[in-house]
């Protein structure tokens, strides 16, 4: 009986690794298919997040089968309720891939993303999707010092965000109101998507030791905390 339900808690690890590696894939995809305004692209990340939210929902159940089944204590039961949590996170960031995909088929044939932003836009979605596979590398190993170091990587994503607002107030701006609206909805989709993703894994640094992340980084002094 407790083979069986170690065998449960490892196949809800797994699923949560599978969410993270495909809303990944999903935000590579989607700033491909914005940049080059591509709406077979766009359409198949929008489509595909429904497989995201099959696999949450399926996670839940059987999250909650196990509390109601195994009624679990301590470590186990950190180990359910923090898997809830990141299957939420990622299921958000799934939506955020398809927020981007849903732009590039709103503005197709036209591009949203002007000619001089797009290095800018295809940065954050390179690095969204770093941030997001080693959250899943993160899942994998319990790796407490990987999972502290994608706050300070989401730091670069906090850089490109606000250089795109600068970009944004410039009076040299020439693109019009509604690509200045749309530069900042992708902005706010990336920026969004890295933070998520960094949850996940704080979320993994509480799984394994039981205290927060915040608290782990203030002990050690980390001038960033509280930045």
């Amino acid at each position: 009986m407790r083979d069986a339900y170690h065998e449960e808690l490892d196949s809800i690890g797994e699923g949560l690794v599978e969410m993270a590696r495909l809303v990944g894939s999903a935000i590579g995809r989607a700033t491909t298919a914005i940049l080059d305004a591509d709406l077979k692209l766009a359409e198949s990340v929008i489509a595909a997040d429904g497989k995201v939210d099959d696999l949450q929902r399926d996670l839940e159940q059987r999250a909650i089968a196990l509390l109601a089944r195994q009624q679990p204590v301590a470590t186990d039961l950190r180990i359910v309720v923090t898997s809830l949590r990141m299957s939420a996170d990622l299921e958000r960031s799934g939506d955020l891939a398809q927020h981007v995909a849903k732009l590039a088929r709103l503005r197709f044939p036209e591009t949203a993303v002007p000619r001089d932003l797009h290095a800018t836009i295809l940065e954050m979605g390179q690095l969204a999707q770093r941030l997001m596979a080693k959250a899943a590398e993160v899942i994998i190993t319990k790796d407490v010092d990987l999972a502290m170091q994608l706050e300070q990587d989401d730091d670069a994503m906090d850089l490109l965000h606000r250089a795109l607002f600068q970009h944004l107030m410039d009076d040299r701006w020439k693109h019009g109101i509604e690509t200045a609206v749309d530069v900042t909805l992708l902005g706010r989709y990336y920026e969004r998507f890295a933070d998520h993703a960094v949850s996940v894994a704080k979320r993994v640094v509480y799984l394994v030791t039981g205290e927060h992340a915040d608290e782990i980084a203030a002990a050690a002094g980390d001038p960033a905390e509280g930045a």
